[in-house]
């Protein structure tokens, strides 16, 4: 094939990172295709198209301005914009909006919430309301810590769909599968369900998800490993823990200030996933040098995926320093604040 034909592949099989809710067109036949070396054969060393990839989860940064620090006991929590902030006034009783002259004010939460189990309740019940009101769609019923940083103590529990709204940190744990046959490493990738509220069909790690509160990032990791992909603990329990990435994302009113604990299992040649939860509709197997081509010519993946798998790509040597924009690359995966 001709590098031409990439842009009808992507024109007619693509979803901008801006369209998460949009449901995409292609297949597994579309992503060998579009993976294979001889598709676009001068692109191999070419970093381009994951610094794109970097830029798409860290976009908005001219508009930090815009948002009020969000405060807990004299601790920056989150951010809030403005627009959005007026949504809180009607609720005296939990936030409060003040007015600072210096620096242009900031939200708090009411002093007669005092425990954790107070604030919880209290936001919760704020959360329910602007849900009904369609200003927070797509309710989980999952709560995220409302923290300064990982490991800090926690203030209160937000529920999980309005994390972004109030800009707090989210953590999540994200694992690439991979088996080694023939002298080469291949990833299980996933296909998300067609009913995800979320990025609907588009191409996934063989295992991720969010960190609720109350749960260690291992333990965490070993129960999607059997929700998502029918890994047994025996199996799970040999994920090695290789550090985190981090990105900042505002889009409109919400902000997202996300850090995944990133991990890696070999699993074996005979092993074949088994979706548990109805979240992905599909895996597949694929040699890792060619999921590098599909994240560097396509928007198949998730967009927070892509840094993971690159992240692996550059632990596992797929990017060496002989490419060009090597290290500024490996920094931007630290992009947002990892604390």
């Amino acid at each position: 094939m001709k590098p031409t034909n990439l842009r009808s592949v992507s024109a007619s099989t693509e979803v901008s990172a801006g369209a998460a809710s949009s449901t995409p067109t292609f297949s597994w036949d579309d992503v060998v295709r579009v993976s294979q070396p001889e598709f676009n054969p001068n692109d191999s060393s070419n970093l381009r198209g994951f610094f794109d990839k970097i830029k798409a989860c860290n976009r908005g940064a001219e508009l930090q301005s815009e948002f009020l620090p969000f405060v807990v006991e004299d601790q920056i929590v989150g951010y809030i914009h403005k627009g959005f902030a007026e949504n809180l006034r009607s609720f005296e009783d939990v936030f409060i909006l003040s007015k600072d002259n210096c620096d242009g004010g900031k939200v708090m939460l009411h002093q007669s919430l005092k425990s954790a189990d107070d604030r919880t309740r209290a936001v919760g019940e704020v959360i329910k309301c602007l849900a009904e009101n369609e200003l927070i769609p797509g309710i989980r019923n999952e709560l995220f810590p409302v923290t300064s940083s990982y490991g800090a103590p926690v203030f209160f529990s937000l529920e999980r769909a309005a994390a972004p709204y109030f800009g707090i940190k989210a953590y999540g744990v994200h694992m690439n599968g991979y088996v080694e046959k023939d002298k080469q490493k291949f990833l299980w990738l996933g296909k998300r369900s067609l009913v995800k509220s979320t990025f609907p069909g588009m191409l996934d790690h063989l295992v991720a998800g969010g960190l609720p509160h109350g749960i260690a990032c291992g333990e965490n990791l070993i129960k999607e490993c059997e929700e998502e992909a029918g890994i047994p603990r025996t199996l799970s329990s040999r994920a090695i823990s290789v550090g985190a990435v981090s990105y900042s994302d505002i889009d409109g009113h919400r902000f997202k200030r996300d850090v995944l604990f990133t991990y890696d299992l070999k699993l074996p040649e005979s092993f074949v996933p088994n979706n548990q939860d109805g979240e992905v509709e599909s895996f597949k197997l694929i040699p890792v040098k060619h999921v590098a081509n599909i994240i560097k010519r396509t928007d198949f993946f998730k967009t927070n995926c892509n840094i993971v798998i690159i992240d692996f790509l550059f632990r596992h040597g797929y990017i060496t320093p002989e490419c060009f924009g090597y290290l500024d690359l490996l920094q931007s995966l630290k992009s947002g604040d990892c604390s």
